[in-house]
C-alpha cells in the first residue's frame, strides 16, 4: 500500500481547570506554538459547550493567530445549531484576517449537543421549530462570500461616506477553507456535492456494517463521487507514541488505550457508532499499524487526535515523537517556513 502524507496536523481538546481557566488556555496556546516549531502544517481545537473547554473557537483562534506565524489553525468542529450564521461569519472572517489567512473552519449541523439545557437560553421562542438542517451551513457559506446586501443602490451612511453594505472584513480565500465534519453517508454526500473539504476521524456511523474501516471507506468514496474529488480530506486518528515517554507515562498511555478497547469491538448505541483501536505503542508498531490502515493511502493529510486526559508535557512528547519518528516514514517532509517568511517580506 502506497502512503504519501504531505500534511500533518493535530487536534487538541483545549481543556482547562474550572478553577483556573487561564492556566489551561495558556497551555493550549503554548501547544500551538510548539506544534509550529516542530513543523506541523496545521493545528486544530475542539469546540465544546457546557464543559471546561473552548466554547468560542473564533475567540480562541484569534489569540492563536497572534502567537503563531505559519501554521494553519482550525476548529473541529463548530456545531452550527447554536450559531447565527451571519454573526459567526463576521467573527471568523475577523479571526482569519488577523491570522493572515490561516484559518480553517470545521462545522457540523443537526441538533447541537445539550440542546435540552441550552435551547431556551440561546433561542427566542420554541427552539423545536428552528431549522437545524444543512441550510444553516449554507447560510454561513453565503455570508462568508461577503456579497452586497440590499439593492444595487443601497448605501449606508458611515464616517467614510456612503458605503454599499456587506460583511466586513472581507477574508479572501476563507470560503475555500471550510470543512464539514463527516461521519455518515448523508454528511459525506452533502459535503462533496457542496464543495466543502472533509474532516473524518476516529468516530463514524456504522450503516449496514460493523466494520469501522468499511464504513469510512464507503463514506469517502461517496464524498468524492458526489463532487469532492478536488477538495481536501483530512483523516484523524488517535496516535500516542511511547518512545520518549517515562515509564510512568507509558503506563498511563497504555491504561488509557485499554480502557477504550471494549468500545472498538462492536457498534455502540442507537446510531451504531463505530471506533477504531487507538494507536498506542512504540513508533515502529505505530508505523506498521498505519500502513495497515486502508483509509490512509486514500488521503494526503493526517491529523493526530490528542486524548482529553493528558497534560501539556505529555502532549508535547506525543507531538515530538510523531513528527520525528513516524511522520517521515509516511512520506512527510517538514515545511520550509523560511521561504514563506521571505515571500511575506516581498509582498
Amino acid at each position: 500500500m502506497t502512503i504519501a502524507i504531505d500534511h500533518i496536523g493535530f487536534l487538541t481538546p483545549g481543556n482547562y481547570s474550572a478553577s483556573n481557566p487561564l492556566a489551561g488556555l495558556e497551555a493550549s496556546l503554548q501547544l500551538f506554538e510548539h506544534g509550529e516549531q516542530l513543523g506541523f502544517n496545521s493545528a486544530w481545537v475542539r469546540h465544546r459547550h457546557l464543559e471546561p473547554g473552548i466554547s468560542s473557537a473564533a475567540v480562541f483562534l484569534a489569540a492563536v493567530g497572534q502567537r503563531t506565524r505559519h501554521i494553519e489553525i482550525g476548529t473541529a468542529v463548530i456545531p452550527l445549531g447554536y450559531e447565527s450564521p451571519f454573526r459567526l461569519a463576521e467573527d471568523l472572517a475577523l479571526a482569519d484576517v488577523l491570522s493572515s489567512g490561516r484559518l480553517n473552519i470545521g462545522v457540523s449541523v443537526g441538533l447541537p449537543p445539550h440542546i435540552e439545557l441550552m435551547g431556551s437560553r440561546v433561542f427566542d421562542g420554541d427552539w423545536t421549530t428552528y431549522d437545524f438542517s444543512y441550510n444553516r451551513a449554507l447560510r454561513l457559506i453565503d455570508s462568508l462570500r461577503s456579497g452586497y446586501l440590499g439593492l444595487e443602490d443601497t448605501r449606508l451612511a458611515t464616517p467614510f461616506g456612503p458605503q454599499r453594505p456587506r460583511l466586513h472584513p472581507i477574508a479572501k480565500g476563507l470560503i475555500d477553507r471550510i470543512w464539514y465534519g463527516g461521519g455518515s453517508i448523508a454528511s459525506a454526500k452533502w459535503a462533496g456535492s457542496n464543495g466543502l473539504n472533509l474532516l473524518i476521524g476516529n468516530v463514524t456511523s456504522g450503516e449496514d456494517t460493523d466494520d469501522f474501516y468499511v464504513a469510512q471507506a464507503r463514506q469517502l468514496s461517496l464524498y468524492r463521487a458526489a463532487g469532492g474529488t478536488a477538495s481536501r480530506v483530512a483523516l484523524g486518528r488517535v496516535i500516542v507514541p511511547l518512545d520518549s515517554a517515562s515509564a510512568t507515562t507509558r503506563r498511563k498511555y497504555l491504561d488509557f488505550a485499554n480502557a477504550r478497547l471494549e468500545r472498538t469491538l462492536h457498534a455502540n448505541g442507537p446510531r451504531r457508532t463505530l471506533y477504531p483501536r487507538d494507536l498506542v505503542g512504540h513508533s515502529d508498531d505505530i508505523v506498521e499499524w498505519l500502513h495497515a490502515d486502508p483509509i490512509l493511502n486514500e488521503v494526503s493529510e493526517l491529523r493526530l487526535e490528542l486524548p482529553y486526559e493528558f497534560e501539556l508535557e505529555e502532549y508535547s512528547q506525543i507531538l515530538h515523537d510523531f513528527v520525528t519518528k513516524i511522520a517521515p516514514r509516511l512520506g512527510w517532509h517538514a515545511p520550509d517556513f523560511s521561504k514563506a517568511q521571505q515571500l511575506v517580506k516581498v509582498l
